[in-house]
């Protein structure tokens, strides 16, 4: 929860995009090419992982990761490649009631934002399925950028490009790392939980 004493100053809200403004889940691209739970579980906990995928956030290209997962497991290449290809579907749709609050954002004036770990390649494959994002004036992905949160470096870059001061700014993400991060340099935080609690935020703001 922002500071009271913040209510008056703030004035523009960056998000976060994963699992904020849209699902993200491995699981739901892979549950199309894995029949048996138990292999569809060891799948993910052993080959596409969440901390492997991570990587192509951090700025590494699909190509790399892509050979090297399959030399170590050739069984599960095309599952690999599909990784890849069909990046797309590890997306299954916006979180709910938050695309509406972006656009009530956006008709109150609100300037909107984004920073999130996202690969390079990945975003190119999702962000022409999201009109939604042309509300917002700027965002910074860390595969692009080669920095990720919870690393200080890029809020610092953000709010240099954004052209905003931290203590006006609400930075909205669903991992307290995160929030504790962007603190340090003066944003106010709000731990994403769903659109319900943040628009109550909002409101307080007086943003709504």
């Amino acid at each position: 929860m922002a500071e009271t004493s913040a209510i008056s100053k703030i004035d523009t809200v960056i998000f976060d995009i994963g699992n904020v403004l849209y699902r993200w889940d491995l699981r739901c691209l892979f549950a199309k090419l894995i029949d048996d739970p138990e292999e569809l579980d060891w799948f993910l906990a052993h080959v596409v992982t969440p901390e492997w995928h991570f990587q192509h956030d951090a700025g590494r290209p699909f190509a790399d990761m892509v050979a090297e997962r399959s030399r170590e497991f050739p069984n599960y290449t095309d599952h690999i490649i599909a990784y890849s290809r069909r990046f797309r579907e590890t997306i299954p749709g916006p979180v709910d009631g938050m695309l509406d609050l972006v656009q009530a954002l956006a008709k109150r004036g609100v300037p909107l934002f984004a920073i999130s770990n996202f690969g390079a390649e990945s975003w190119a494959q999702f962000r022409p399925t999201a009109p939604i994002f042309g509300l917002f004036s700027d965002i910074v992905i860390s595969g692009e950028e080669k920095l990720m949160k919870p690393d200080a470096a890029i809020f610092d870059l953000a709010l240099k490009r954004f052209d905003r001061r931290a203590d006006r700014c609400l930075f909205i993400d669903d991992r307290l790392d995160n929030i504790a991060a962007g603190q340090t340099l003066g944003l106010a935080g709000h731990h994403f939980k769903n659109a319900t609690a943040l628009k109550a935020e909002l409101e307080a703001l007086r943003l709504l």
